[in-house]
């Protein structure tokens, strides 16, 4: 990791960039493969498997058999702990879908706003170099409990054309019966524009390397939703001379891990905890079965080192991380004090790793500094906000005149008379 030492605020720009790469040539590949899926349909999903899968799959929905297999072959230990996170999931989310109450803006005038599950939403698992089937949580779980009637899941077969048995355990345990193995970009092309065996959906979810994040932002443009442009998964942790070496260098370590393009950045006020940091990071790294990928993330990250703790919350806040870990003293009220963060992880003993898996709250979160203006995924995600209104005559008559002065003076003249014609 580099170490910048009480950087000039003229600085901190080039501190909290993220690595880019040439969005140009990115885009046309995918835009490419999106057209071809576009047109060609199924055909082409089995021709993009082959080529970035290795696998040739004439069908690619996943059927009862295989999913009773997974069941079969799961560890029990794994399906206990993957059921006490489910439920953990749904105690966060639930109490989050709310009745609203009514309100009278007027004697007569009755105004309310009523969630309603989007219909029809499509769900991404990665599946590459680690099958993330504790997304299917992050997702499905706030799925159903929005009341989304159509629900279908892609991830990217393994070389033998399989999907992990954990990921179609977690499917059927949240309710998913439409999964398919489909990957990258091809399987964002058929969930947003429909194959002869994929339906097209409404709005896409989760995560992606940086072909799906673009190729989620295309389809945004022809008209799909998204959840949010996030891209490669990243970890902030603010320390002072209260934290635990050990345990920060783990947090470092443990988002590295995701992948070579994930960022992690250290800022801190003790130049001693950096080192012992530093130190603890050569140690552990050494131990990890994943560690020339996360020796890469360490690579493209940073330790800054700041003059106080006020300067460290205005750099961490403009720097918005993905996810924030706070091992200080007095952890509670420097939380209060951020503003920019997808999920807020506080003191010495919350490591994201359990946000990411079971303690409730959800892991898909802005990435990319997104995290300034996007929430990160939760049942109002996948809910559209429907108002309402309902006037008596009385209503209308009370408000006619408001209504007729304002349309007037805009120009909008049918505005009014639609006012006036029921009041006169």
């Amino acid at each position: 990791m580099n170490t910048i030492a009480f950087p000039q605020k003229s600085a901190w720009e080039s501190i909290i960039v993220r690595p880019v790469s040439d969005s140009g040539t990115l885009m046309s590949k995918v835009k490419s493969v999106l057209n071809e899926v576009q047109q060609k349909g199924d055909l082409a999903i089995q021709q993009y498997t082959q080529q970035f899968d290795g696998v040739h799959l004439p069908d690619f929905k996943v059927s009862e058999l295989e999913i009773q297999e997974a069941l079969n072959s799961l560890d029990n230990g794994l399906k206990k702990a993957i059921e006490t996170a489910a439920a953990n999931i749904r105690n966060f989310h639930s109490p989050q879908l709310k009745a609203e109450s009514m309100i009278e803006t007027m004697p007569g005038i009755q105004c309310w706003r009523k969630s309603v599950g989007i219909e029809k939403v499509g769900l991404y698992i990665p599946g590459g170099s680690a099958p993330l089937f504790s997304t299917i949580l992050m997702l499905g779980i706030p799925a159903s409990i929005a009341g989304c009637r159509e629900v279908i899941l892609c991830s990217p077969p393994d070389k033998s054309g399989k999907l992990h048995p954990a990921i179609l355990f977690t499917a059927q345990l949240v309710g998913i019966r439409s999964i398919f193995k489909i990957g990258g970009v091809q399987a964002i092309g058929a969930m947003a524009y429909g194959t002869e065996t994929v339906p097209a959906v409404y709005k896409i979810f989760g995560p992606g390397n940086q072909y799906v994040t673009a190729a989620k932002q295309l389809v945004q443009m022809d008209g799909v939703a998204i959840d949010m442009p996030a891209g490669p998964s990243e970890v902030c942790v603010m320390t002072d001379d209260t934290a635990i070496p050990a345990f920060v260098a783990a947090d470092l370590l443990s988002q590295a891990e995701h992948g070579p393009d994930s960022q992690v950045l250290l800022v801190s006020t003790s130049e001693a905890i950096i080192n012992q940091v530093n130190l603890e990071l050569e140690k552990q790294l050494a131990e990890l079965p994943r560690k020339e990928v996360a020796a890469k993330a360490l690579s493209n990250s940073r330790v800054v080192l700041m003059n106080t703790m006020e300067e460290a919350i205005e750099l961490v806040n403009a720097y918005a991380a993905e996810h924030l870990i706070i091992a200080c003293n007095n952890a509670e009220a420097i939380a209060e004090k951020i503003v920019n963060a997808g999920s807020v992880f506080i003191g010495n003993y919350s490591p994201e790793s359990v946000g990411d898996y079971a303690s409730g709250t959800n892991h898909t979160l802005p990435t990319n500094a997104y995290a300034r203006m996007y929430s990160g995924v939760s049942v109002d995600s996948f809910v559209k906000k429907i108002t309402f209104q309902k006037l008596s005559r009385e209503g209308l008559v009370s408000i006619a005149n408001t209504v007729e002065k304002m349309a007037e003076a805009e120009g909008l003249t049918a505005h009014a008379k639609a006012v006036s014609i029921r009041t006169k």
